[in-house]
Parts: structure tokens; C-alpha cells; sequence
């Protein structure tokens, strides 16, 4: 009797984050489910004729190199993103958890660049990786790397270079702060222990620190997928998707299919391709929990 009272009371307790999920996360990613089966357009928007295609969107979309290619640009984009990002965020959280003096103060200035507003950040890209009055062109001119300026943002080939520079900038940051406080709830015994039984900087840092923030950096990681692989403001205002799609992803990509070219089914249906890359990984990353819990 008290176990079914005990559990009651969970369900009461949990109905309103049940219901506030249905009603804000539920109701539109069911709404645009159904929208990516139909053909709805500016032509039938009005008159709500919008017949049931089934999955005639997800063929289109599959087999349309635009976006394959704009497939394959997201996971470039959020692949390379994570590796710059949790590489140097590694490198600077194992620096500043050393205790010198500035640490702090350097560390919280190296954080302006996560709190920073996204469209600031595009802008001051924007003007970084500009071609006349660039910084990045003005640097590599005046080391001799290039004898020319390059075009960064309107050539194919450095377009999306640019971007995943400007969002490790963003990134790099948020990684040095999640890994910073893995690192310090390692205790420094475990660590004398090993100096005193002979073990070097490497053998501590491998079966020390990478085992011990295994968590730590599961987090970081999924965070950092789920963030990067929906990033939509950041190349919407440098580049706009641009040059031919170079640097389109999934969601500048669904942005323009429904509201520029007002192809509601077919910007829906890449919204639920979106949401089910993010899913996928999600529950992987549960599995993963759920495992090492087990």
C-alpha cells in the first residue's frame, strides 16, 4: 500500500514536466511530422488542400544532391567543430588547472568568447575573415604565408574553414570550463600516489586523467554534437548558407526551404532528418550511461 502510494506521488510530482513537454516539445514536433507527409506549399497554404505524399519528401530530399551535399557539410561542420574544440579546450583546461598566478582572471577572460551573443560573434567573423580589411588576410600577408588575400567567405573552398574557425572560438571555452571541473574533482592524492610509485607525467595523464574523466568528457562531447550539429545563426549571418551551399547545414537549410522558397512540407521534413541525427546520438549516449551505471 505504501509502495503504490510512494509511486502515485512520483506520478504527481511528474505531471507537470509531462505536460509542459507535450505541450511545448510534443505538439510541434508532431505537427511537423505530419506537415513533412503532406505537400504543403505557397500554392495550397491558403486554401489548406494539402494532400498526404507519404514519403515522396524524404525521397526527394535523399536523392537531390543539394542535400546530400548539405548532409555531408553538417557532420564536416560539427566533426571538425568538436575535434578543434575539445582538443585545444583539453590542452587549456590541463593548463589552467595548474595553480600559477592569473590563472583565473586569463581563464575568465578566454570564457567572453562563449558568453558573447552568437550574431556578435558571426559579425566579428564576418569582419576577421574579410578579404580587404580582414585580420586573418592582414596576418598571413605580413608572415608571408599567402601573397595575396584570400577570399574566405565567398570561395567554395574556405568557406566552411571559416565558419568552423569562428564556432571553435565559441567552443573552445565552454570545453576548457566542463573539463576544468572534471579535472579538479580528481583528488591529488591518486596522483601523488603515482609519482611516489615511479609512474611519469604521460603514464599519469593516460591511466589517471582519461579514465578518471571519462564522464566528464562524454558530456562535453554530446553536448558539443547536439550544439554544433543544429547551429543555425552562426553561418546564417556570415554567410548566409553561401557560396553554393558551401556552407549550408541542416537548419539554414530547412530555414530556406519553408521560408524562402515557402516548400513548408519539404523544410519540415529536414527539420525531422535534423531531429532524428540528434535522437539517434541522444540515446546512444544514454546507452552509454545506462552502461557504465550497470
Amino acid at each position: 500500500m505504501k509502495i503504490a502510494a510512494k509511486k502515485f506521488e512520483g506520478y504527481i510530482f511528474a505531471l507537470p514536466g509531462f505536460i509542459y513537454t507535450v505541450v511545448v516539445l510534443g505538439y510541434p514536433l508532431i505537427y511537423n511530422l505530419i506537415l513533412s507527409f503532406k505537400d504543403l506549399n505557397i500554392r495550397n497554404l491558403r486554401s489548406g488542400n494539402a494532400v498526404l505524399v507519404g514519403l515522396a519528401n524524404y525521397k526527394q530530399l535523399f536523392t537531390d544532391s543539394t542535400f546530400q551535399l548539405i548532409l555531408r557539410n553538417t557532420f564536416i561542420f560539427t566533426i571538425g567543430s568538436l575535434v578543434f574544440q575539445f582538443t585545444i579546450g583539453f590542452i587549456l583546461a590541463l593548463f589552467f588547472s595548474k595553480k600559477f598566478k592569473l590563472a583565473g582572471p586569463i581563464r575568465g577572460l578566454l570564457l567572453i568568447a562563449y558568453m558573447m551573443p552568437i550574431a556578435v560573434t558571426a559579425m566579428l567573423g564576418k569582419n576577421i575573415f574579410g578579404v580587404s580589411e580582414g585580420l586573418i588576410n592582414d596576418l598571413l600577408l605580413k608572415m608571408g604565408f599567402i601573397s595575396e588575400p584570400v577570399q574566405w567567405l565567398v570561395s567554395t573552398s574556405t568557406a566552411l574553414i571559416a565558419v568552423i574557425a569562428v564556432n571553435c572560438w565559441i567552443g573552445i571555452p565552454f570545453n576548457m570550463l566542463i573539463l576544468t571541473s572534471g579535472l579538479t574533482n580528481i583528488p591529488q592524492r591518486v596522483y601523488d600516489s603515482a609519482a611516489v610509485d615511479g609512474a611519469n607525467a604521460w603514464q599519469r595523464f593516460y591511466h589517471i586523467t582519461l579514465p578518471l574523466m571519462r564522464p566528464a568528457i562524454m558530456a562535453v562531447l554530446m553536448l558539443g554534437f547536439i550544439y554544433t550539429f543544429k547551429a543555425f545563426d552562426l553561418m546564417f549571418i556570415m554567410t548566409r548558407g553561401g557560396p553554393l551551399n558551401s556552407t549550408d547545414v541542416l537548419g539554414t537549410y530547412a530555414y530556406k526551404l519553408s521560408f524562402t522558397k515557402y516548400q513548408f512540407s519539404m523544410g519540415a521534413a529536414t527539420g525531422m532528418v535534423l531531429f532524428c541525427c540528434l535522437l539517434v546520438i541522444g540515446l546512444f549516449y544514454l546507452r552509454l550511461i545506462a552502461g557504465e551505471e550497470d
